[in-house]
């Protein structure tokens, strides 16, 4: 009998702007948030506060029960083409992981009326604090982390890659910019494709998922060019 075939590429996928159609997080913080969560977006945005203090302080502002919150999820929408690119990755022997400075009972949700959740998840850890009130845990921060997000994303990759995996990442904005570096091929929407020219990234430039899809087999065909790697040394992951 003909052994599977199994690929020696890992997808790291980001979620917000990318799996989803909307940034899920600036959803809720636009229908719940109280004052002050725009003043510290700017703050981010400016550089006065890295990543992982924005999104601390933006949940701390949320004021939404359960019910409210399960109510937004459920008007979110997925890229229409991703549930047919898992399914030609899983195909190809190809796994996923989503990989997100979002928010995980958020992601599960989404995922789960989609009937995806059986794809792992990292990403911040979101906690009911009282009936109104939340806050944000950091389960995959890293102090080495060089943007200081609550994801350190860059550990995830050399994670992958230490088990001489090469990694396709897929995302769209900032939270990207980093690990975006260091995977061996990006597939890029919205503000990641202008850091990819910078930064000479080997990458295509996609719409969505259904450019993903297309794209797919000449990727594990290494038709596409992917960047020379050197396995990175592995940076601690926050334990909580």
């Amino acid at each position: 009998m003909q052994e599977p075939f199994v690929s020696d590429w890992t997808i790291l996928c980001d979620f917000d702007g990318t799996v989803a159609v909307d940034d899920t997080t600036d959803t809720l913080l636009e229908r719940f948030g109280r004052p002050g969560w725009e003043v510290l977006e700017e703050d981010w945005r400016a550089g006065r506060i890295n990543s992982h203090d924005c999104m601390a302080g933006q949940v701390a502002l949320l004021d939404m029960d359960h019910d409210e919150f399960d109510a937004h999820l459920a008007e979110r929408e997925l890229d229409p083409a991703f549930a047919d690119f898992v399914d030609a990755a899983q195909k190809h022997g190809v796994p996923i992981e989503i990989l997100s400075d979002g928010l995980d009972y958020a992601i599960h949700n989404i995922l789960r009326r989609a009937g995806l959740d059986c794809l792992p998840v990292t990403s911040n850890r979101l906690r009911q604090v009282t009936d109104r009130e939340w806050s944000l845990e950091f389960p995959n921060a890293s102090p080495t982390c060089r943007v200081a997000s609550g994801t350190c994303k860059c550990a995830r990759a050399a994670l992958a890659q230490s088990g001489r995996k090469r990694t396709l990442l897929i995302g769209d904005g900032a939270s990207d910019f980093c690990v975006a570096e260091a995977a061996d091929f990006v597939f890029a929407k919205g503000k990641l494709i202008a850091h990819c020219i910078a930064k000479n990234i080997p990458h295509a430039a996609i719409d969505g998922f259904a450019d993903a899809l297309d794209l797919l087999p000449a990727l594990i065909e290494g038709k596409l060019v992917a960047a020379p790697r050197v396995v990175p040394m592995l940076p601690s992951v926050a334990s909580g």
